[in-house]
């Protein structure tokens, strides 16, 4: 095949490939992912931060939508914190380590899930961080989150250790409609005069984005930015204006 033909022939795949998953990116997903995902018991509250529905609600709704478009191109394993026997701080559940087609699992662990106990998201994104084998891997870590650590964890130490150990580890933070407790006991890294979650030390440290989202389609775009592919050429995306990238 002669140059020009093979170009407009990889150019046909790419749109075809682009066709079928709108809004997902496609590209090269080699590297795996662990998706930790906030089960504990401020997701299932009604507030005046949530309105009349609750955050796993809408989360749930949000995967649905989500990680069809992202399954088919990458390996995506599954941490969920907090509800479980073993006490508020010290429920991290494997629900499975990364693996292909993992859209259907995502979603009805998800679904299944009733939220309860506290936050110990310093923890189980370190537990994420070694199923992928961060030291002597490449790896991409989604942390979705409603609120602050609440179990004494340090997530700007963890996020120094990782820069630090690993080969090539990025963290992004999802904060869905976060509620910072800034004097809270069991989260020692809180800043006081700052109104953004500790845990967006993880991304700063590993490179990483921290996205806060309100809605179900900003955590819908924020599930794609994150644990999506690169796009091959330049696609224009939609990204929430309170997105940012540390060094940006």
């Amino acid at each position: 095949m002669k140059p020009a033909g093979l170009i407009a022939a990889l150019a046909a795949v790419a749109l075809s490939l682009s066709a079928s998953a709108p809004g997902a990116q496609v590209g090269d997903c080699s590297v795996d992912a662990m998706l930790v995902f906030d089960g504990s018991a401020s997701m299932d509250e009604i507030s005046f931060d949530t309105g009349e529905t609750t955050r796993i609600t809408e989360a749930r709704a949000a995967m649905r939508r989500a990680m069809p478009q992202i399954a088919p191109f990458r390996r995506v394993g599954l941490l969920i914190y907090g509800p479980g026997p073993a006490g508020p701080c010290n429920n991290l559940d494997l629900r499975f380590a990364p693996r292909v087609e993992a859209a259907d699992p995502v979603i009805a662990a998800v679904d299944g899930l009733r939220p309860n106990g506290l936050t110990p998201l310093t923890a189980a994104v370190e537990t994420a961080a070694e199923i992928l084998d961060y030291r002597n891997a490449s790896g991409v870590v989604v942390l979705v989150t409603d609120g602050n650590e609440t179990c004494g964890g340090r997530p700007c130490a963890l996020g120094r250790a990782l820069r630090a150990e690993a080969r090539d580890l990025t963290v992004h933070v999802i904060g869905f409609r976060v509620a910072v407790d800034f004097f809270a006991w069991n989260n020692p890294e809180q800043d006081p005069h700052t109104s953004t979650s500790v845990s967006r030390c993880l991304a700063d440290e590993t490179g990483g984005l921290f996205v806060s989202t309100e809605t179900v389609d900003e955590l819908v775009a924020a599930l794609q930015e994150t644990l999506g592919c690169p796009v091959i050429g330049s696609i224009e995306r939609h990204i929430p204006r309170s997105t940012s990238r540390a060094g940006a």
